[in-house]
């Protein structure tokens, strides 16, 4: 792989992450306009305002490469959304489903900050750049671990109000 190809690979891996945090910032503007729960609400705009701060680093060093910054989203987050607001239709949104979708959405932004650490044609040689993904990926991975365990406790109030719904409908 010649430079050139080198830094368009950088510049393209990179955009992806952008990408990724383009779908996280929808996905939590979506979870807090479907929550009443207030502390939601707050970590969900945190998180929101830690992908616009991770969109900014990437962006920067994409600028730095001499490359364009994507405005976009992944393919698989808009078919994930749109999943989202057909369910949303058909479904109650209590604070375990939010929850769940938030950790799988946190999932698919481990998996792609991963992917593109481990990438061995990267050969990230930079290593601000190594830093700055490193960074943001133990970020996100406490965020989704943080996820986790609101989501795990939730669970016994969502079995619970599922065994009522099913009694009530009986």
């Amino acid at each position: 792989m010649g430079i050139l190809q080198h830094i368009e690979h950088q510049i393209s891996a990179l955009n992806d992450l952008v990408k990724i945090n383009n779908d996280r910032i929808t996905g939590y503007q979506k979870a807090a306009e479907s929550t009443s729960d207030d502390d939601l609400k707050r970590l969900f705009l945190g998180y929101i305002d830690d992908s616009k701060k991770y969109n900014t680093e990437l962006r920067d060093h994409i600028h730095v490469l001499g490359g364009a910054p994507s405005t976009g989203t992944t393919l698989g987050g808009k078919f994930y959304q749109a999943w989202i607001d057909v369910r949303a239709k058909f479904s109650i949104k209590d604070r375990y489903s939010i929850l769940a979708d938030c950790e799988y959405g946190e999932d698919i932004a481990n998996a792609a900050y991963r992917n593109a650490l481990d990438d061995k044609e990267l050969i990230w040689k930079d290593d601000r750049v190594v830093t700055m993904l490193s960074h943001q990926l133990k970020e996100l991975r406490n965020a989704h671990d943080n996820v986790k365990t609101l989501r795990d406790a939730a669970i016994a109030v969502h079995l619970q109000s599922g065994k009522k719904d099913k009694v009530a409908s009986n």
